[in-house]
């Protein structure tokens, strides 16, 4: 049975969605069935690999239970990457889906079929604690939480942790931590040498050893439609990404 990776942290800007398209990509490379569910109205990560963020049906057509998650995957231009996209009206399944009573469960029962036949599902996360990111993390077994080496980056962790434990206690008891990823680090400066030793130190069991570094490639990536590792497969941030997915399977 596959597992389902919720890639979440409540603040914007931290390299979620280039995490969670770079280790599925990774993980799909090394040819194992993997799945990339966009769950940002933004549809970032749904661009980012290429495909129109006006694709349908999408994650909100499954959400609202007009489609089966089967069928709404859409093939990817990386072998044994499927993609499940976000579309401009997920954001109003923020509202729907807070005046629902149980409609937490929703993604989590949708993926459950899809797992049987694949290695790895990852779900971009929203930049926010809303029924998006609630859903995702009920339906996940693991949390990669990216960590911007920047000043405010403790901060948000304390908020995210608290609500990690309230979706443990009240629907998913089985969600764990799987680690803490270090993102858009500059070991020049004292600043990121600072934050990075504050998390090790905090969290010294569940600071990923990787560090994603400041580089350009991964930035200009997204305007290609693809991946790092497919748009430069031997710069820094794409060797940072293929370790990152091997601590990744690694942790389980």
């Amino acid at each position: 049975m596959g597992t389902i990776y919720a890639i979440a942290n409540q603040k914007g800007g931290v390299g979620k969605t280039t995490t969670a398209v770079n280790v599925a990509a990774c993980i799909a490379e090394a040819g194992l069935a993997t799945i990339l569910v966009d769950v940002d109205p933004q549809a970032n990560a749904t661009v980012g690999l290429g495909v129109p963020k006006t694709t349908e049906p999408s994650i909100y057509d499954v959400l609202v239970g007009r489609v089966s998650a089967a069928d709404a995957l859409v093939p990817t231009s990386i072998p044994g990457l499927r993609l499940l996209t976000a579309h401009p009206d997920l954001a109003a399944a923020n509202i729907e889906l807070a005046r629902e009573p149980g409609s937490e469960t929703r993604l989590r029962d949708a993926l459950a079929p899809l797992r049987d036949d694949t290695a790895a599902i990852l779900l971009d996360c929203p930049p926010s604690l809303g029924p998006l990111t609630i859903n995702a993390l009920t339906a996940a077994d693991r949390v990669i939480v990216p960590v911007q080496t920047e000043y405010f980056a403790l901060e948000g962790l304390a908020g995210l942790l608290d609500t990690l434990s309230l979706v443990q206690r009240d629907l998913n008891p089985g969600l764990a931590v799987a680690g803490f990823v270090l993102t858009m680090h500059d070991g020049r400066t004292r600043l990121a040498r600072d934050v990075e030793r504050e998390v090790r130190e905090h969290f010294p069991q569940l600071a990923f050893d990787t560090v994603i570094p400041r580089n350009i490639r991964i930035g200009e990536s997204p305007s290609y439609g693809r991946p790092v590792i497919h748009h430069d497969p031997h710069c820094a941030g794409s060797e940072a990404y293929f370790e990152l997915a091997k601590e990744v399977a690694a942790r389980g």
